[in-house]
């Protein structure tokens, strides 16, 4: 009986430090993203390198006991999440494939501190991952050289001639001419993007369900997946029962996109976006960011005029 109790006992603990675990997870999830996002250079890229590093989580933590530094634990899992995604790219990119991403791929002030949070996506990129990560988590998420290291998984020494060294580099990329053209589109992707805009500002949801593929997907970032031309035709209904989001045309890190702002703060900073696939004039793939606001953190915007 004695052994019974132990063992149900054991299991409430062993519950409890999960439910911990998945809370956690929940909060740290607009930090998770800023740092993939910065890594992988774009925060679309990152919101999948997150998903993956969640992933990874669900599936490690049964086989661990309660975690000391369950924070630095999900980081952990979020930066070596981010390696492979970098080192699959590479290998995807001829080009690059014979790169060692860990070659490619200290004193500090106010001014700069601020420069290197205000940083772009894409210039981050152009920092070596080892210098990358370490800036990323010191100076903008804040973290210890400790931390950082046990993050890493490197010496003292080697964190901190990374940080110096990528943070002397970011002031330098940030002196430099800002040459970025925005993106552009066929005449037709174009026409489709203009066309779902202007139907979906004018409530016509209708058509917009006329739009949708028969085996169209659906993922509302951070809530929920559906399938299937039925299920997925309910989405307008929600968006039909809130306030009127107005969404704008245009790019998010450079991809087509519908970006979305405060129905009662039109004129104001957009708050999400929505991203669309098409396949032979019709819808096969949507997702919304509407519960992962974190998200638009520091992409790269363009509306379309």
């Amino acid at each position: 009986m004695t052994d019974d109790v132990t063992s149900n006992n054991s299991g409430a603990v062993r519950e409890t430090a999960q439910q911990a675990l998945d809370r956690l997870a929940v909060e740290m999830r607009p930090q998770l993203h800023r740092y993939c996002a910065r890594m992988t250079g774009s925060v679309i890229d990152g919101e999948d390198v997150l998903q993956e590093a969640l992933l990874k989580a669900v599936e490690a933590a049964p086989r661990t006991e309660p975690l000391d530094n369950p924070e630095g634990w999900l980081f952990r899992i979020a930066h070596n999440a981010a390696l492979d995604f970098l080192r699959r790219r590479a290998r995807y990119n001829a080009a690059h494939s014979d790169e060692d991403l860990d070659m490619i791929a200290a004193l500090t002030s106010p001014v700069n501190d601020r420069q290197i949070v205000a940083a772009s996506l894409q210039t981050f990129m152009r920092l070596p991952v080892a210098q990358r990560s370490a800036v990323i988590l010191r100076d903008v998420l804040g973290y210890s050289v400790d931390e950082v290291c046990t993050i890493m998984g490197g010496s003292i020494p080697a964190t901190k001639g990374a940080l110096q060294r990528g943070r002397v580099r970011l002031r330098e990329l940030a002196e430099e001419a800002d040459d970025i053209r925005p993106p552009e589109l066929d005449t037709a992707e174009r026409a489709r993007l203009m066309h779902y805009v202007e139907r979906f500002n004018a409530r016509d949801f209708d058509s917009l369900r006329d739009m949708l593929a028969d085996d169209v997907r659906l993922e509302m970032v951070n809530r929920t997946r559906r399938t299937g031309r039925h299920d997925v035709a309910e989405y307008f209904g929600r968006y039909a029962q809130t306030s009127p989001w107005h969404c704008v045309p245009g790019f998010v890190d450079r991809r087509p996109a519908i970006i979305m702002f405060d129905p009662q703060d039109p004129s104001g900073p957009p708050r999400y976006f929505v991203l669309l696939d098409w396949e032979n004039g019709s819808i096969v793939n949507i997702r919304d960011f509407l519960f992962a606001h974190y998200a638009i953190e520091g992409a790269e915007l363009f509306t379309l005029d």
